[in-house]
């Protein structure tokens, strides 16, 4: 997870050491280091570069920390395929099965574990506290942001999601201090959305990134990080497993709001559950002949 979230933010060499490593982490862990600078066509001094780049010390600390992340997705995966393992045109359906939900449920782990707790409370509080939240967000991240701005518009807040670059711009330009920003991008690379966090943060909103990669521009550029773990193969790029997991911190994010809310939350939720099922009666007692 740390390697995959370094990513953007190594150089092109450090990067090539990065993927020989991704590819096959378990391998990695046994070679010594002129064997893997020579699987990434690089310097042994890049690879000490790579190592201190991730947090790392140096080589023999690389070679520990690859040997027990192997080491936990064979004890989690067990028969299963490897989670690095795209889907290939000869798969069976049983196998495509295994591998999405297998996939899927490695990201929700990761994402669990990698998540800074703290970091998400003070994501809380703001949230909480704002007068309005505006999401930004494109592509399969919009989908996302569209699943925020319904739960806080339903339990009372003012919020709003904006899919268009000009448009999210717009309110971008509109919002200030007390105001709440958040920007959601699994590259965190993507400049319709980063642009328009950028002018939240620039007019004094509480700017948020949600992404897979904390060191992208989005992730930089915001007052605060939520980070995803998500492995997206070649196959599957921009597929449901980043919006999974994006799903699950919004969700976190959404009921810490909730609890700080809780009052005006309940009573928000009651109305419109209320609300919804009034029309849903309706609509059945229409459908249902008179009798005479």
């Amino acid at each position: 997870m740390r390697i995959r979230a370094a990513l953007p933010s190594l150089a092109p060499a450090e990067r090539r050491v990065a993927e020989a490593v991704l590819v096959d982490p378990a391998r990695a862990a046994q070679m010594s280091i002129s064997e893997l600078s020579g699987r990434a066509q690089t310097s042994v001094t890049t690879v000490m570069r790579f190592c201190r780049a991730v947090g790392l010390g140096n080589y023999p600390q690389l070679r520990l920390a690859l040997a027990g992340a192997a080491a936990r997705e064979d004890a989690l995966g067990g028969d299963r395929p490897r989670v690095s393992a795209d889907i290939s045109a000869t798969d069976s359906l049983d196998e495509v099965v295994n591998k999405i939900i297998f996939n899927e449920v490695r990201a929700l782990e990761e994402t669990g574990a990698g998540l800074d707790v703290r970091m998400l409370g003070r994501a809380v509080d703001a949230v909480a506290r704002a007068r309005r939240v505006d999401v930004f967000g494109v592509g399969a991240s919009a989908f996302v942001g569209q699943d925020l701005h319904q739960k806080l518009h339903r339990i009372g807040m003012m919020a709003f999601i904006w899919t268009d670059a000009h448009a999210a711009l717009t309110a971008a330009a509109l919002l200030g201090p007390g105001d709440v920003a958040i920007g959601i991008s699994h590259s965190g690379a993507t400049l319709d959305t980063v642009d328009p966090l950028q002018a939240a943060g620039e007019r004094g909103a509480t700017t948020i990134a949600l992404t897979n990669y904390p060191n992208s521009l989005l992730g930089e550029g915001a007052d605060l990080v939520l980070s995803t773990s998500a492995r997206e193969t070649p196959f599957r790029s921009g597929a449901t497993v980043s919006r999974i997991a994006q799903l699950a911190v919004i969700d976190c994010l959404f009921v810490g709001v909730a609890q700080r809310r809780f009052d005006e939350a309940a009573a928000a939720l009651e109305s419109t559950y209320s609300a919804i099922h009034w029309r849903t009666r309706r609509s059945a007692a229409r459908r249902t002949p008179a009798h005479e």
